[in-house]
């Protein structure tokens, strides 16, 4: 009788803490992500809403806050700043501050920094990280996950070139944090391109190889049921 109630028991914590789990994977990223909106959308209001003058700001006429005001404003100003910046007297403007900026030592550094990857990342002609590819790091037979960014140009590919050939740039992101990882050039011969998204490749880097891009597992158990065998976890 003992026994029994001891397997009742436990099988009753299981279905909870199987529960549990499954209310965590639903709830945590929704959880994170309204977390994190709100927090930039406080954030960029935080910066903005100071400014405002009293009559176009509503917190100083209405009985509560209205969040997200300073990031419209904001998202309004910057395309303002575009469109003005985008005729012949802004350029000359923005010109004539990069030249003012150009003579600060330590100024010009971070800025010619900072608009160089907005520009590279921002560009609709960018072809940086569009495709995944396996690279062999840190040795021989030990493959890493890497996003492709260019082929070699300048000094690089001269330099490089004539020892290994076509030569491409890719970024190797670390685990969990893909922001952050090396610059490293590679014969182009010598990486494996694959079909995963940029993003799907992300989420494996992120996930420390636990989350399988979704496209690359059905294509998985769809060659496995016509081979009728069936993988892990079907």
């Amino acid at each position: 009788m003992s026994a029994d109630k001891v397997d009742i028991r436990g099988s009753g914590w299981g279905r909870l803490r199987t529960y549990f789990l499954t209310g965590l994977i639903l709830v945590a990223p929704i959880t994170i992500t309204v977390y994190l909106v709100w927090s930039f959308v406080g954030w960029v209001d935080g910066w903005v809403k100071p400014y405002l003058p009293a009559e176009f700001n509503p917190d100083t006429y209405l009985p509560f806050a209205v969040p997200g005001i300073g990031l419209v404003i904001a998202l309004f100003g910057i395309t303002i700043v575009g469109f003005l910046t985008a005729n012949f007297v802004g350029r000359q403007v923005v010109h004539l501050g990069e030249r003012l900026v150009a003579k600060m030592p330590l100024v010009r550094n971070l800025y010619g920094g900072l608009k160089q990857i907005f520009e590279t990342v921002l560009s609709n002609k960018a072809n940086s990280f569009k495709r995944v590819a396996l690279i062999e790091y840190p040795r021989k037979d030990v493959w890493a996950l890497a996003f492709v960014a260019t082929d070699a140009e300048g000094e690089v590919k001269d330099r490089l070139e004539p020892l290994a050939g076509e030569t491409i740039a890719v970024f190797m992101p670390t685990t969990p944090n893909p922001t952050t990882g090396f610059l490293m050039f590679y014969p182009k011969r010598d990486v494996i391109f694959l079909s995963m998204s940029v993003e799907d490749g992300a989420k494996l880097v992120i996930s420390a190889g636990l989350v399988t891009p979704e496209q690359q597992q059905a294509q998985l158990r769809a060659t496995a049921a016509a081979d009728g065998t069936a993988l892990p976890g079907a």
